[in-house]
């Protein structure tokens, strides 16, 4: 009987995201700005809590709790270093990025960072669009297959039917509403996960007997509440910073994220920015400090670490220990937080297509529209191919594009100016040096994105020393 109960609830919740999705369909204005950017007509919370779902994804529920599982309170560097590099990539990006997009009238990142100072650069915005399209194609392929794993798992069906599933629902509300239906979808996910996390961490909690014998659990595990993991490249307190710093740049890798850096793109008021990344910020830290926790007590409730798969943690904590109706709506937010960073994606290689890659942009909704289609259509047939070559890429989306945009982005935002050329040398040089490092496997010591968006910047700042010698000569 449970097990039809958590089932309902599960389907029901999903029918609820699918269904505020669908509604965005009213304040659809059929345009490729709207549908994109929803006209800019964003508020912040709306802003703040889609970035937070769209950032974080599966990897929130089930990467960061496994991860704490198997490493233990070290795993808060992890929290640390992302939530500082993101935080201070902020400070004097996202206003910045707000501005250009009004000024460029571009409807894509690719198009607002090639047409930042309202020029035309367009082999650079091609150059953009390929990558993210390469990328961020791959990228929702895995995210497809992560549900159909996860429903796998937890109902025992088929794999292929939680990525057709997935791929239906994002189709449903994409052809919608677009963004908008992605960013409201993202908003009641949120709230949702948010909500149900702190029933799991209270119950969890109270079961241990209180704060204190939760804790005194978790010294009894060897090693568990050490404050730095043990494989560090380096010992001591060099390794451990070394691995914040690496973090505090997978943080600030979030700026070159062309799915998550669109919400910014389409706030309603550039003055509302504050706003914005306040609701952002506390509902990321929120969520992190609540995963973390859950991860901690996870290892102390399910002691058993040979008999399962520590990622799975979430949701078999929430089968012991939450009512039914509780576990559906948990596994809805599993399952519908891979959906909401897949529609994420999905969009941002419709807008490469449609806005960057073709010589002459599209304008038309409905054709707009059916490439969105199309692309969940590739994206899916990726995820059912089960192709190891293609899901690799996977592993480097993050800090490929990061390494390729996010030095272009914040010479943009110092007022910079770089030639279209240095702009494109700049970018493979980035992405090139982290491909390399990871082929190298020297990612295990520093995160990849790191020395990748180092090399891309020295690029451009070589290019502006060169540029003022020039200067000097000529006057």
């Amino acid at each position: 009987m449970d097990d039809t109960l958590i089932a309902l609830s599960f389907i029901g919740f999903l029918l609820a995201f699918t269904l505020i999705g669908l509604s965005s369909l009213i304040k659809s204005r059929g345009t490729r700005q709207d549908y994109y950017l929803a006209d800019n007509t964003v508020r912040p919370w709306l802003v703040g809590l889609s970035a937070v779902a769209t950032n974080n994804s599966g990897y929130m529920f089930i990467g960061v709790i496994g991860y704490t599982y198997a490493t233990g309170l070290a795993s808060i560097w992890l929290m640390i270093g992302w939530i500082a590099g993101d935080f201070l990539a902020s400070l004097f990006v996202h206003s910045r990025l707000r501005a250009a997009t009004e000024i460029s009238d571009e409807a894509s990142y690719a198009g607002v960072l090639s047409g930042w100072y309202g020029d035309k650069n367009n082999q650079l915005q091609r150059l953009i669009g390929i990558i993210s399209l390469v990328f961020l194609l791959a990228y929702a392929g895995a995210q497809l297959v992560a549900g159909g794993k996860a429903l796998h798992v937890l109902f025992g069906w088929a794999p292929w039917m939680g990525a057709v599933i997935g791929a239906v629902l994002v189709s449903l509300y994409c052809f919608a509403g677009g963004i908008r239906a992605s960013i409201w979808t993202d908003a009641a996910q949120s709230t949702v996960m948010i909500v149900a996390m702190i029933s799991l961490l209270v119950v969890a909690t109270q079961s241990m007997g209180g704060v204190g014998g939760a804790i005194s659990s978790m010294q009894e595990v060897a090693g568990f509440l050490d404050w730095f993991p043990k494989d560090l490249a380096l010992p001591g307190i060099a390794g451990g910073i070394l691995f914040a710093v690496s973090w505090l740049f997978a943080g600030l890798s979030v700026i070159g994220q062309p799915h998550i850096m669109v919400r910014f793109m389409a706030l309603n008021d550039q003055a509302s920015m504050r706003q914005a990344r306040a609701w952002y910020y506390l509902w990321f830290i929120a969520f992190y400090c609540i995963t973390t926790g859950v991860g901690l007590l996870s290892r102390v409730y399910l002691s058993d670490s040979g008999s399962f798969d520590a990622e799975l943690a979430l949701p078999m904590m929430a089968l012991e220990l939450l009512p039914p109706l509780v576990v559906g709506l948990v596994l809805a937010g599993i399952f519908a937080a891979t959906m909401s960073t897949a529609d994420s994606l999905i969009l941002s290689c419709s807008a490469a297509i449609t806005h960057d890659l073709l010589p002459h942009r599209i304008e038309r909704p409905l054709l707009i529209k059916l490439t969105t289609l199309a692309i969940t259509g590739c994206a899916l047939l990726l995820a059912l191919s089960n192709n190891q070559s293609v899901f690799s890429l996977v592993i480097m989306a993050w800090s490929g594009l990061a390494s390729a945009f996010a030095p272009l982005l914040i010479a943009l935002c110092l007022g910079m100016k770089p030639a279209q050329f240095t702009s494109i040398v700049a970018a493979l040089t980035g992405l090139a040096t982290a491909l390399l490092w990871r082929y190298l496997d020297w990612h295990h010591a520093v995160y990849e994105g790191l020395p990748g968006m180092l090399a891309g910047g020295a690029v451009l700042i070589l290019w502006r020393e060169r540029k003022v010698i020039v200067d000097e000569n000529r006057n």
